[in-house]
């Protein structure tokens, strides 16, 4: 591109009116280590590399130490480095005793690339062409597609349509602005303290469990935290507290898998959990770095083994509840044939879980650790059990088909029969967990099975059925129903 300059010296009306919305030349002296209370969050956009730029999802508190340079008497104070997605009503400032705020406006930096400067309105810039000579030099006015707004020493304005670069102070952080005005009774440096709320951070967990081989069901277990910076701006050295729960708000990707091996015997510092009024909160140990656009993985619990357990689940039907009983013969007539069966993982909760995805892995022959798959965790308290459907088993293939039906509306009783076809063509025997919901009418019993049912409620059935290797196996049963005159 061919850069050109345009150059204006406005008159005194306009500095006045940019002096007031700009305000004067006092800023920050830098930045402090940052708390940051972040917000369970569940947008995959959020933790993968889709979308561009400061992201609307997500959501934490920020509690910042600021040094200010205030000046004695009535001015316009700038403190910068807000994110880009800073919530404006959200914002406070408090400088302690001995400064006054009158009023603060929020200045939002612009998310497109041209106006990436925008954050930077009150600092002093120097504006270089592209044979390297200085354009204009001066307090940063205003930033945008278009060009920038400098005003110079002798406080006229310029406006640069064209440059190379920019040069900031060493200490400039950029970002949107909380301009005060403040009366402050005499100069020096202040500690601000800062509160705001942004979104584009959230953090989810992330739980590896690797299935150990062999008959029995045991896995090693590895919850992490994986937290999202999609505000718009860095965290360096940060004190961070996760808050899991789902608190009211205004507002599945595999990741690379390393075999852990041999659980280590010196544990790293683990999170000290507390509560925060109904939800759970995780205070990480040390101080953690949040670059922006960066998801950062943390433990959330030492890695541990735990018995498991597999099922392979073949479910017909829900459970609900019929007004009156259903006599017609062609509900729940639900024949099929080779349907696919569920494979899936359970076990009890060692500790807290807050929702995440877990990811199941197993060792291979050749010795690398492969996604067998993954689901999602809802909120479980410790001593739940937690329950993943990690996909369909190639092996396993079920058929049913509804072998009687009958009504006697004199006697108010109804009879269906139903058979399964378990098909296993691989080389292991496989215990497959049938459950039904019988669902015409509330009253009901099991008049006969060929396998007898492992578990039994008003509104399900199961039936542990054993399919040997490379053959089949069948289950009958036989439901009765009962209801009264008035029911019909």
């Amino acid at each position: 591109m061919q850069h050109r300059l345009l150059a204006a010296v406005l008159g005194a009306a306009l500095v006045g009116t940019v002096a007031c919305a700009a305000g004067d030349s006092s800023r920050t002296n830098g930045i402090g280590n940052a708390a940051l209370t972040i917000y369970h969050a569940d947008d995959d956009a959020l933790f993968s590399g889709d979308a561009q730029g400061a992201l609307d999802s997500g959501r934490a508190v920020v509690h910042e130490q600021r040094g200010v340079d205030v000046q004695s008497g009535r001015h316009t104070l700038r403190v910068g480095g807000l994110p880009a997605n800073v919530q404006p009503e959200a914002v406070t400032v408090d400088l302690g005793k001995g400064v006054d705020v009158l009023g603060r406006r929020i200045v939002l930096a612009r998310g497109n690339a041209d106006s990436a400067l925008s954050g930077h309105v009150g600092e002093h810039v120097v504006v270089t062409g592209s044979s390297g000579q200085t354009i204009a030099e001066g307090e940063l006015l205003g930033a945008d597609g278009s060009g920038l707004t400098v005003r110079g020493a002798n406080g006229g304005v310029i406006v640069v349509h064209d440059y190379a670069t920019v040069s900031l102070p060493p200490d400039a952080v950029g970002g949107g602005s909380a301009l005060l005005d403040v009366d402050a009774k005499s100069s020096g440096t202040f500690d601000a303290k800062l509160t705001y709320s942004t979104s584009g951070i959230g953090w989810r967990a992330a739980y590896d469990a690797v299935l150990a081989s062999g008959t029995a069901c045991r896995m090693q277990f590895d919850p992490q935290a994986s937290i999202a910076n999609r505000s718009g701006r860095d965290y360096e050295r940060a004190t961070v507290k996760l808050v899991a729960g789902q608190p009211n708000l205004a507002n599945g990707r595999v990741r690379a898998f390393a075999n852990k091996g041999v659980l280590a015997a010196a544990a790293a510092p683990m999170p000290r959990q507390g509560t925060l009024g109904d939800y759970r909160s995780y205070t990480l140990p040390g101080a953690v770095d949040l670059p922006d656009g960066t998801v950062t993985l943390t433990p959330l619990y030492a890695a541990s083994e735990l018995d498991c357990t597999r099922q392979y689940l073949l479910e017909a039907g829900n459970v609900w509840q019929p007004p009156k009983p259903l006599l017609d013969a062609n509900y729940n007539n639900d024949n099929y044939q080779d349907q696919p069966i569920a494979s899936t993982l359970s076990f009890v909760a060692p500790q807290a879980l807050p929702a995440g995805t877990l990811r199941a892995f197993t060792v291979d022959r050749d010795g690398a650790s492969e996604l067998l798959g993954e689901g999602q965790i809802p909120d479980t308290p410790a001593g739940q059990r937690a329950s993943v459907t990690l996909g369909e088993s190639f092996d396993l293939r079920a058929s049913r088909e509804r072998t009687a039906f009958t009504v006697d509306k004199s006697s108010h009783t109804m009879d269906e029969a139903f058979r399964v076809t378990l098909d296993n063509g691989g080389d292991t025997a496989r215990t497959v967990t049938v459950r039904e919901h019988p669902g015409r009418w509330s009253e009901w019993t099991l008049s006969s099975s060929s396998v007898k049912p492992d578990k039994q409620t008003p509104d399900t059935l199961e039936f542990a059925v054993n399919v040997p290797a490379r053959g089949k196996a069948t289950l009958d049963y036989k439901v009765r129903y009962t209801w009264l005159a008035k029911d019909e």
